[in-house]
């Protein structure tokens, strides 16, 4: 939802670090003497790991390009959408070694050939406890620095998802396809808002892309998602409301992936710091709470809830980059955010219908407003994160 411009995230070049909090180094070909080695081949049709489990401690996964296309491999968390460790530009014909600390879990592996997309042969990963001792040669700053690496790369892959989404659903809608142009709004839509606090710190942008007709100010051009969410549900308009022409159709949609290709531009040199993490968590819960919940961000699809469950994603991700780091400081806030994270989750998951979620003027006043408490619920301690990573 775009109300307010935030504060520029700081650009640079993220540089290669030690990646602890089940991390990794990126690119590099050595590991400790004590590790275990798993290799993967990576093709044009399949994401071939050779073990499906190891101990905890360090895993070097080496990766072959048996395929066509540069590619990437990645490790992901239980969640299935936290980048744990990542070794991307893998040539064809080229091998490139990934080295992770990775604690006990479940984890996902995938490989993304022509790095766009959602990756192919996404499978099961488990590490189970080898006693190894983490604390041991844990540092709070490679830590942070693991974090805010691994964040930048998410961030990235959510956005590159969301330009190959952006241009399905802009062909479909110029071509007057609105039947498939609906399907895919709201699943296109949560890679936008998983990352929204990002996508809204690049000032003209944010208003381009995500502004609602109800926050227009006198004189400005409406474009983006919501303008056209508008057309594409016309019975939920207001009444006199005059559908698009073919015209304005094709320059909407036209200006969505122009407006969707710089974005993606834009975050490539990303340079997270950890109270950027942490008060994104804060951000995105503050936009479920000032939006999603009331109902108004998505005024004629009410798709709500999707937008609601990918700004928990991001919130998750978020908090899921720095918890090994919150529970070495305050372990009581940390089992409760774990607490009330999963609450939220119990709520939404109670709404699923299919792949999506029941419309958001289906739900009874009181689900709406079980949603509300839980989100305060969740605020409070969440509010508490980055005073707590950064100043004590």
């Amino acid at each position: 939802m775009s109300r307010l411009v935030r504060p520029a995230i700081a650009s640079a070049a993220a540089g290669a670090a030690l990646l602890l909090l089940s991390g990794c180094v990126a690119n590099t070909s050595t590991a400790d003497a004590d590790h275990t080695a798993i290799t993967v081949d990576s093709s044009a049709s399949d994401c071939a790991v050779a073990a499906a489990t190891a101990p905890s401690g360090n895993v070097q996964f080496t990766v072959s390009n048996s395929g066509t296309q540069v590619t990437e491999f990645y490790l992901l968390a239980e969640d299935g959408l936290r980048i744990v460790g990542e070794v991307e530009n893998i040539g064809p014909g080229i091998s490139r070694d990934l080295v992770v600390q990775a604690r006990p879990g479940d984890y996902f592996t995938v490989c993304k050939p022509g790095m766009i997309g959602a990756g192919i042969g996404k499978a099961a990963f488990t590490v189970t406890d080898s006693g190894h001792d983490f604390e041991a040669d844990a540092d709070l700053t490679a830590q942070v620095d693991a974090a805010n690496v691994n964040y930048a790369a998410y961030v990235k892959d959510q956005i590159a998802q969301l330009v190959s989404g952006t241009d399905a659903f802009a062909a479909a809608y110029i071509a007057g396809n609105d039947d498939e142009a609906r399907a895919l709004y709201a699943p296109t839509r949560v890679h936008w808002e998983r990352v929204e606090t990002v996508a809204e710190s690049f000032g003209d942008l944010d208003p381009m892309l995500d502004l609602r007709e109800a926050d227009l100010e006198e004189g400005q051009e409406w474009t983006g998602w919501h303008a056209i969410e508008k057309d594409l549900w016309p019975a939920e308009a207001e009444a006199g409301f005059a559908a698009y022409t073919p015209e304005q159709r094709q320059a909407l949609a036209d200006k969505l992936v122009e407006d969707t290709a710089t974005l993606n531009e834009k975050v490539q040199d990303l340079e997270f710091t950890l109270d950027m993490q942490t008060n994104g968590a804060i951000g995105l819960m503050d936009e479920v709470a000032s939006g999603k919940v009331t109902g108004e961000e998505e005024f004629w699809s009410h798709t709500d809830l999707w937008d609601f469950q990918a700004n928990v994603d991001g919130a998750t991700v978020l908090y899921g980059g720095v918890r090994d780091i919150l529970l070495a400081k305050d372990a009581e806030l940390a089992a409760t955010l774990d607490e009330e994270f999963a609450a939220l989750q119990t709520l939404l998951d109670a709404q699923r219908v299919g792949d999506g979620f029941r419309l958001y003027t289906e739900l009874s006043p009181a689900e709406v407003r079980a949603f509300s408490d839980q989100v305060n619920a969740l605020g409070e301690p969440l509010n508490q994160l980055t005073a707590t990573l950064v100043l004590n």
